[in-house]
């Protein structure tokens, strides 16, 4: 058995033991386990969609919601999930709009990607599920998602893990051009502002996003059944123009929808988050990514930041189970 391997278990196995282990400093990682799945997928209306999640842990436990990025899906929490439910967390973990089994529940609803829309999507789950304050983490789109809850909501969010920190932006800040390296980064930003990239998009899901995964993660050893575990996500109807539309309006070069108009101005002045937070970082994140010094002063209740070491890639709660439950396990004790 490889060391890190056997490190991994001493940490699965401390956690579930009730012991706080150092998780930030260790790698969970590169061990793919392509049977597990969700024991069942749910439904419930919820604002404009009919949202799938799975749900595990007891009823009656404290709140986990777990916030799943692009492109990858709820199964990026597959094995943080156990971790979690093993103290007593009752575990929530939507598919976002436009993947898995969620779906719009009428056909004349905008299929809108911008940010705020996600955000009010998980509020209007917690108010469709009874659930009246949670804690939230999450990555990418999730992480960016969470953020804003906490920021526009705090009264709803007791606590946040954000993997790469603050990432509220606005469509002005969007229009501004970056330095060329920067820019660069965002390949697949530029490729969707375009009809060829909509299209290419659309006829190569599978293998644009299995690209995204190798690039974001360069060291995460993951197989053919994992990643395809997670793709069958990407065969939702309304994806394309979920994932186009986002990237689109982020460079201005779409309108959201009026209703979410006061939210937007609100994130258009960086509000700063004030509910307790820690902030995660792989130290292999191949995703653009701020520096954690940049955005620190945003987090103005209790917070830290933890780098998390061995080749940990942008997929950090698959990739670093451990080290991600602890995060969460410690700021809902702060």
């Amino acid at each position: 058995m490889r060391m890190n391997n056997i490190i991994t278990t001493l940490i699965l196995g401390s956690l579930l033991a009730g012991n706080v282990a150092t998780a930030q400093t260790t790698n969970a990682l590169n061990e793919p386990k392509p049977h597990q799945t969700f024991t069942s997928i749910k439904h419930i209306n919820a604002g404009d969609l009919n949202v799938g999640y799975a749900e595990e842990g007891p009823a009656n436990g404290p709140v986990v919601i777990l916030l799943h990025g692009w492109p990858y899906d709820i199964y990026s929490f597959i094995d943080v999930t156990p971790l979690l439910t093993a103290k007593g967390y009752r575990v929530i973990v939507p598919y976002l709009r436009g993947y898995g089994s969620t779906r719009f529940l009428s056909d004349k609803t905008v299929r809108n990607g911008q940010p705020s829309a996600l955000a009010a999507d998980i509020i209007a789950l917690m108010d469709a599920l009874k659930i009246e304050k949670a804690t939230v983490a999450g990555f990418d789109w999730g992480a960016r998602t969470a953020d804003i809850m906490a920021a526009l909501w705090p009264e709803r969010v007791k606590a946040l893990v954000s993997v790469s920190g603050y990432l509220i932006g606005n469509q002005e800040a969007g229009k501004k051009p970056l330095p060329p390296a920067a820019e660069l980064q965002w390949w697949y930003q530029f490729y969707f502002a375009t009809d060829r990239g909509k299209e290419g998009y659309a006829k190569y899901t599978h293998d644009f996003s299995k690209l995204i995964w190798q690039i974001a993660s360069p060291k995460w050893n993951f197989d053919d059944a994992t990643y395809d575990r997670s793709a069958a996500a990407f065969n939702n109807p309304d994806h394309v123009a979920i994932v186009v539309h986002n990237y689109r309006w982020r460079l201005g070069m779409e309108k959201g929808e009026a209703k979410y108009d006061v939210l937007e101005k609100k994130l258009a002045q960086a509000p700063a988050i004030s509910v307790p937070t820690i902030t995660l970082e792989g130290d292999a994140n191949g995703a653009p990514h701020p520096d954690p010094k940049v955005y620190a002063s945003k987090f103005t209740g209790k917070y830290s930041h933890r780098l998390i070491s061995g080749g940990i890639g942008h997929n950090l709660p698959q990739e670093a189970p451990a080290a991600f439950a602890q995060a969460i396990i410690d700021v809902d004790a702060y």
